[in-house]
């Protein structure tokens, strides 16, 4: 039987207090929400710490979707679940629906948060790829104040993030822009698995023109990825087959997918060119046909 090692428990009652104990336990601490990714490193001995640090108590503060003039904000202890049913989120950005769809499941969904998915950090994460292809924002706090950073600056490597000890992830912010919708796709082995490749699309255009484009990609290189070549290509086109394509050859060419008991490379290099395709359509045909964002997240809808 798997256990970890023994370690000391604390209760955070508030963001405050959550750094206040960050800071006072040392680099040994870390924070729990879900538990599904740090709780099995543990048992594994990945990870061996002196305190775990439970911030569920911060719901209250920290779980939530607001809907502001040009920008959606969601706490970072914002659930899986409540992402999912988030009429404001299905409205704005169906591609969070896509996505929490094909997460785990019902038992993850329920617990698992935001700002825990984010802030593992694994190169196969879905929402690390749905938060890049929105050109979301982190706040993230600490004992001196606030700062924001880029989701391309948040992720510093696998694993690896922004988030220095002492400080805590809050909020995500993704602006809001006018007629544009985004869409996701995922190959997994089995459902409720890690990606084999993932891509997320969001795509904003004025009357048949696309004026903005944006593409993630998860699991075919070290870090969840945009590809601006792909922007660039987009922007002032109609969008057409061949320019699905266009776009797909560049995603295949801006990953850097490694072998492994998932796929290929070539293989997930296929996928990142499909799985664009597929995604950018997907976005445009929601613009097109202004489908409600409730409909156009129903997984059934592009399967």
């Amino acid at each position: 039987m798997q256990v970890p090692a023994p370690f000391e428990y604390e209760r955070a009652t508030s963001v405050e207090h959550a750094i206040d104990l960050l800071t006072r336990l040392g680099e040994e601490a870390r924070l729990i929400a879900g538990g599904h990714s740090l709780l099995p490193m543990m048992k594994l001995r990945l990870a061996n710490l002196e305190y775990v640090i439970d911030i569920n108590d911060l719901h209250d503060e920290l779980g939530y979707v607001r809907v502001g003039t040009g920008e959606v904000r969601i706490g970072a202890m914002t659930r899986h679940r409540e992402l999912l049913e988030s009429p404001e989120l299905a409205a704005l950005f169906p591609i969070f629906a896509d996505a929490e769809h094909v997460i785990a499941d019902p038992v993850v969904r329920n617990r698992g948060t935001l700002g825990g998915s984010l802030c593992q950090a694994d190169p196969s994460e879905d929402l690390t790829a749905v938060c890049t292809t929105l050109d979301a924002s982190c706040v993230i706090r600490g004992a001196g104040g606030e700062r924001v950073v880029s989701m391309a600056d948040f992720h510093r490597g696998p694993y690896e993030t922004a988030v220095e000890h002492g400080e805590i992830l809050t909020e995500i912010r993704i602006p809001v822009r006018p007629h544009g919708s985004s869409a996701y796709a995922k190959v997994e082995r089995r459902a409720g698995d890690w990606a084999v490749t993932s891509a997320g699309a969001a795509v904003w255009m004025d009357g048949p023109v696309i004026t903005d484009a944006r593409v993630g990609l998860a699991a075919v290189g070290p870090n969840t990825s945009g590809i601006p070549a792909i922007s660039e290509a987009l922007r002032g086109q109609q969008p057409t087959e061949e320019l699905y394509a266009r776009a797909g050859a560049i995603a295949a060419e801006s990953c850097s997918p490694s072998t492994d008991n998932r796929g290929t490379a070539d293989y997930k290099r296929h996928l990142a060119d499909e799985l664009t395709r597929r995604t950018l359509r997907t976005s445009v045909e929601r613009i097109q046909a202004g489908v409600a964002g409730d409909q156009a997240g129903d997984p059934g809808r592009n399967r």
